[in-house]
Order: C-alpha cells, then sequence, then structure tokens
C-alpha cells in the first residue's frame, strides 16, 4: 500500500522539485523594492489600501466570510500591508486564535504590531519575509491569505513552497489577485500583474495544492481557494 502511494506521488514530486529548481532567478526583479525601503511612507499606503475605491476594500466583509474562519484557527495574511485584512481575521479567529501579519516590508509590519497593541489585540504577530519564504514555522497556520500579493512574488514556486510547509494538513489557501485579460484589463494592470488567474492556479497547484472553489462576486479580481494535497519535501 505504501509502494502504490509513493507511485501515485512520485509525479507530484518530481514536478515540484524541478519546479524549485527553474525558480533560481526572480520572475519579476526589483519589483518589492520600494516596500523594502526603511524610507517608505506608511500613511500613503493606508490611503491607498484602505479607501472605498479599492475594490479589496469595499468588499471586505464579503471577502472574511468568503475565507471561512472558525475561532480557533491560525491563519497567516500573506502580503498584509498595513493590516487590514490583519485586523479583520484576528476579530473573526478570536482570543483563541492567531494571526500571522506577513510581509516585506519591515516598516508594515512594525506598523501592525504598534497599531493592534495599541488596539488591544493581542492574537497578532508580525513576521518579515523573505523573496522566497514567508518565513512561518513549518505545521504552523490553517489558512494563508494572500490578497493582491501573488504578483509580487519574485520566486512564486519557491514562495509556495513555504507555504505548503507552514500549512497544517489539509490546510487551505485563498488567493485574491487582479484579472490580467489584454484588451479588458487596465493599462497598469497589464504592465504591473505578470500573470492571469489560469496560469497563477496552475502555478499553485503544480505546488502541492488542489483547487476547491472559486467566488464570483469580485469584477476587477478573482478569489480562488485552494488546499494542500501532498508532501513536497
Amino acid at each position: 500500500m505504501r509502494i502504490l502511494r509513493f507511485a501515485l506521488l512520485l509525479p507530484l514530486f518530481l514536478v515540484v522539485i524541478l519546479t524549485l529548481h527553474a525558480q533560481d532567478k526572480s520572475v519579476r526583479p526589483g519589483i518589492n523594492k520600494p516596500f523594502e525601503d526603511p524610507k517608505i511612507n506608511v500613511k500613503e499606503f493606508i490611503a491607498k489600501f484602505e479607501g472605498e475605491s479599492r475594490e479589496i476594500f469595499a468588499k471586505r466583509k464579503q471577502i472574511v466570510e468568503a475565507c471561512q474562519l472558525k475561532a480557533g484557527m491560525a491563519v497567516a495574511d500573506v502580503g498584509a500591508g498595513t493590516g487590514l485584512f490583519t485586523r479583520l481575521f484576528a476579530a473573526s479567529v478570536g482570543e483563541t486564535g492567531k494571526v500571522y501579519a506577513v510581509d516585506i516590508a519591515p516598516k508594515f509590519v512594525k506598523y501592525i504590531e504598534e497599531t493592534c497593541a495599541q488596539s488591544g489585540i493581542k492574537n497578532v504577530q508580525g513576521v518579515v519575509c523573505k523573496p522566497t519564504s514567508v518565513e512561518l514555522p513549518e505545521n504552523s497556520v490553517d489558512l494563508v491569505f494572500i490578497c493582491d500579493t501573488y504578483h509580487h512574488f519574485e520566486f512564486p514556486f519557491k514562495t509556495m513552497a513555504s507555504i505548503h510547509r507552514a500549512l497544517r494538513p489539509g490546510g487551505k489557501v485563498v488567493v485574491i489577485d487582479f484579472h490580467r485579460i489584454e484588451g479588458k484589463s487596465r493599462d497598469w494592470v497589464l504592465k504591473h500583474v505578470r500573470a492571469g488567474q489560469e496560469t497563477v492556479v496552475k502555478e499553485i497547484i503544480s505546488c502541492g495544492f488542489k483547487q476547491i472553489g472559486e467566488e464570483k462576486f469580485l469584477e476587477e479580481n478573482y478569489l480562488v481557494r485552494f488546499e494542500k494535497v501532498n508532501e513536497t519535501k
């Protein structure tokens, strides 16, 4: 039985290994440099990230509901930015749960930690990630949330592999990103966003996940759910 199981998993294992080796170079060099700048103005990004004109802010309640969170869950908000969803998730998982606010920008992480402490939110922990890893402990989270951030992954396969390791068995991933459609999407999206939904889904599946759902209430963005299905180590 074990031999049969290994034989079934071997093709996926080989795909992941080959994919990771192909990730020696960044797919979008320098895309995150502005966020790593120690002089970054957090207030400017609060206005940008948390304004009603931004679709995911306007639909934030529906997005949180789509994540299907429960009290006591451990959640990673990857690309947490100014903490919009981090704070909402903290309330959803309650005192017995935990939220990791993960971002490549140290000033964003510091801002989230400080504002949560000021608000009496005690179940949030900040994590400064690397271009190749979310820097979370193995088997530490039940759900990873990636909102308008996947297109900022310079090393998407290595980053998703680190997410795979961080997820507990059967853990979930919720990905929201911009539709990238030639002739339909705005020019800045076509220039800034590397790949469309179909490519993103294929990349994530190749890293040991399966698609388990999709929501249609967003227009500029798509929301897709995944589940961890295999070990990649």
